[in-house]
């Protein structure tokens, strides 16, 4: 057999022929899991993979049911399994010899994460004489995804490790560094993986159909584990997935396959709890199936905990996959996310850098020092706080707050991080790493994305705001401390701003359009579109209301699209408004100023004044923010399509995230449990008949008759029904839910009636306008509304400068390497 010399099993478990010992002849069947391979899609060249000869679509691959009696390695099922010698055959005479390369290493796990090693399960790369070293831990949480999008993902984290090979001057990599990296890859659920991307596993070779088994020693298998090293890379990823031998570093890959769907929270935990103590990373990266990370990235992540030992967790930019030749931004839903997602990358992140505090890693692309997320001796750190969220949902006393919390448990980790006893960790944002993934292209889609967004972002930025007294038990430094409390400060304004956004945003609207209809404007459509928009847009709100209650977003994808559409038509409405009062500000001034221009004669029109600057704080800060980034392609490209369904955020997307404050569920804890209460029917020793219990006494049979006659006879006994815990806990979320919508409701309508008492009928006959030769000179008449209208748009331009100069900063901290 294969040996590698530097290869220290223990005992010969690793050798199957050692002591597998034959049964019964070998019999060929059909295989029991529906799967098939269709290897035209893995071709490298043209027919089938590696030259095999596949069955024909449908057809499934026959299978041995040879059966052998299995020892067990320190009372689990271990087994080293051969791989194809398709595979072995591409190998050079080195590798042949090497084990890892020729075998597979199945482990079936009977326990949860947290047992794992208690429970003596190993990993290939603690067995060899001289344990690896690992310093990337990589890990693909996977759920449904087809091949095409893993295959993106592994083809971009192969680019990487070859990337880390070719740095030959760097103490930590450049030769061999394969070995210092581990790719875990965690399935949530044997049935919901998707045939293709098992497929893809399987022609990688981590992956084998039949060594998988339910059950071992009378225990459940709750994983299955499959360790390979693989020499196959991916060359290309398009409508297909193509594979090659030549000049392919290989791939340590642990596959993790879980048996039941317990949500990618719990994907998560078999990868911190259970393989991360045995290989005790150094970093550990996580990506989602189809996020697919830029040739460098990943390196560029380490490079940050490497220079900066007290950086506990990082990100890089997520981007928008545009397709070729940007065909994806056709659809104005991905142009707005792209061009949300890139001024979050250029605004918000690098602010929250400079801060020390980045309020979200994203899940889909992020890394943490591994040591920074290690609980302390009495098991409290942040690793509990993000486990937590798993079994929430079976704590009856948890309340919708903390459960809605939990729903974004990556920005709890990330709090716990910076806040962690007597440690001084930081986040960073790290520009010069970035991923790619896809985003909904339809409504329905993105109202489901969001509604976990909003609402776990909103509890969770709560819980910081909360618990911000508690950075002072950490060791950082007291400016450090002040700046995490001045960010939770505009954190607070940012919430209140967001909690009264569905107002504010009706008030600037009755505002603009009301002026629009003063007769000293000389714009005849302004009244009637004051009216008919006033009526449409409230019509719009209550459905947006009454199919949040009722309907899912994917069945009412019509009704939002008609939504969003009036919205985008409000918008450019307004726009519009926006700018034609401008002018006509500008005309009086200069009326008034016999034609004379200054710039202070501009600002001191109040008009023109509060409506530019709000202007120019939020779209011209775009402009300049771009420009100093270098990236200003997508104002080019997504930057009208955002302008446009900007108010669908507001009246869409907030509105369906808090009319389901009660939907926290985590996950499908089903009625999996087998039941006995009927008996066993067993077959017997010779396999010839079945042994069961069954009626076969005649006074038995007629007891059974008798005892069922006297049960229709007697009268109904009525019962009280008590609801049920899972009741109880249902109907307490749905109260607290219809209580905090209530609460929204009721305190956006009260700042609305409040500031709609101020505003003027233009059509009324009290109604005095303030007009002269040279035309109007303000946007409304009366002071209220105009000290309103001056705090909003002047605490926009606040809040835009803060963001622009922690931008700024970042960028000069990366400039100067502070």
């Amino acid at each position: 057999m294969p040996q590698n010399i530097d290869y220290n099993p223990e005992g010969d478990y690793y050798n199957l022929n050692t002591y597998l010992e034959e049964d019964t002849e070998n019999e060929y069947a059909d295989k029991d899991d529906d799967i098939s391979f269709n290897a035209t899609r893995y071709s490298d060249s043209g027919s089938s993979p590696f030259g095999i000869e596949v069955p024909p679509a449908g057809q499934q691959p026959r299978r041995s049911k040879t059966v052998k009696r299995v020892k067990l390695f320190r009372g689990n099922l271990v087994l080293d399994c051969p791989v194809s010698e398709r595979i072995t055959e591409k190998l050079t005479p080195e590798r042949r010899n090497d084990r890892e390369f020729a075998y597979m290493r199945y482990s079936a796990a009977t326990c949860d994460p947290s047992y794992f090693v208690a429970d003596n399960y190993t990993l290939r790369q603690n067995m060899y004489r001289t344990p690896r070293v690992t310093e990337l831990f990589i890990v693909v949480t996977l759920y449904n995804e087809d091949d095409i999008l893993l295959g993106r993902t592994l083809l971009g984290v192969m680019k990487n490790i070859k990337h880390l090979e070719s740095r030959s001057n760097s103490k930590t990599w450049g030769k061999d560094s394969w070995k210092k990296v581990v790719v875990c890859i965690v399935a949530d659920g044997r049935t919901k993986i998707n045939a293709r991307a098992k497929a893809l596993l399987a022609a990688l070779g981590c992956y084998q159909d039949g060594f998988a088994k339910n059950m071992v020693n009378d225990k459940p298998v709750s994983a299955h584990i499959y360790e390979f090293t693989s020499k196959i890379g991916i060359s290309h990823v398009g409508e297909t997935v193509t594979l090659k031998h030549e000049d392919a570093l290989p791939t340590q890959f642990l596959f993790c396959m879980k048996e039941h769907n317990q949500k990618k929270i719990n994907s998560h935990r078999w990868f911190f709890q259970a393989f991360a103590p045995l290989l005790n990373p150094r970093v550990c990266v996580l990506l989602d199936a189809g996020t697919r990370p830029g040739s460098t990235s990943i390196y560029h992540l380490w490079k940050t905990f490497d220079l900066k030992p007290h950086v506990g967790g990082a990100c890089g930019e997520i981007k928008v996959m545009k397709g070729s030749g940007g065909v994806q931004l056709l659809n104005p839903l991905v142009a707005c996310q792209n061009f949300e997602y890139k001024m979050s990358n250029i605004l918000d992140k690098p602010l929250e850098s400079v801060f020390g505090f980045i309020s979200v890693l994203p899940g889909a692309f992020s890394a943490y020092r591994y040591e920074a997320l290690l609980n302390n001796t009495n098991g409290s750190g942040p690793l509990e706080k993000y486990f937590k969220g798993e079994t929430l949902h079976e704590n009856a006393d948890a309340g919708i707050f903390e459960s809605n919390m939990y729903l974004a448990e990556d920005r709890i980790l990330c709090f716990e991080l910076i806040s962690k006893r007597n440690k001084a960790y930081t986040l960073r944002y790290v520009k010069s790493a970035y991923a790619e993934t896809d985003v909904p292209n339809k409504i329905g889609e993105l109202i489901l994305q969001r509604r976990r967004w909003l609402n776990g972002s909103f509890f969770a930025a709560l819980y910081s705001l909360v618990h911000g007294c508690y950075v002072w038990r950490s060791s950082h430094n007291l400016i450090r401390k002040l700046m995490f409390h001045v960010e939770f400060f505009y954190q607070l304004i940012t919430m209140i701003f967001s909690w009264f956004a569905i107002g504010n945003f009706f008030l600037i609207f009755v505002i603009l359009i009301n002026s629009m209809s003063d007769p000293a404007l000389n714009f005849a459509p302004g009244y009637i579109l004051s009216r008919v928009l006033v009526w449409i847009y409230g019509a719009c709100l209550i459905a947006c209301f009454v199919l949040a209650f009722g309907n899912r977003p994917g069945g009412s994808q019509p009704a939002y699209l008609v939504m969003v559409i009036f919205f985008a038509f409000l918008m450019g409405y307004l726009l519009f408004a926006v700018i034609y009062l401008s002018i006509r500000s500008v005309r009086m001034t200069l009326c008034e100023n016999n034609n004379q221009f200054t710039v202070q004669m501009l600002f001191s029109n109040s008009t023109f004044r509060n409506l530019c600057v709000s202007l120019a704080s939020t779209y011209v800060l775009y402009v300049v923010a771009s420009l100093v980034f270098f990236e200003p392609w997508h104002m080019l490209t997504s930057f009208v399509q955002y302008i446009l369904l900007s108010p669908m955020y507001i009246n869409v997307l907030n509105v369906y995230a808090f009319c389901n404050l009660h939907d926290i569920s985590w996950g499908t804890k089903g009625d999996t449990a087998v039941k006995t209460d009927l008996g066993v029917a067993k077959i017997n020793e010779k396999g010839e008949a079945v042994e069961m219990e069954i009626p076969t006494v005649q006074e038995e049979i007629d007891a059974n008759y008798l005892y069922h006659l006297k049960v229709v006879a007697d009268a109904p006994v009525e019962e009280k029904k008590v609801p049920s815990a899972d009741d109880k806990i249902k109907d307490y979320y749905a109260l607290m839910r219809s209580s905090v919508v209530l609460l929204w409701v009721f305190t956006n309508v009260a700042l609305c009636a409040f500031i709609l008492n101020f505003i003027p009928d233009y059509r009324g006959s009290d109604v005095q306008t303030s007009s002269s030769t040279c035309g109007t000179t303000t946007l409304v008449t009366t002071p209220i509304v105009n000290t309103y209208l001056g705090v909003m748009l002047w605490s926009v331009a606040i809040l835009a400068a803060v963001r622009f100069v922690g931008s700024m900063t970042y960028a000069l901290q990366r400039i100067f390497g502070w």
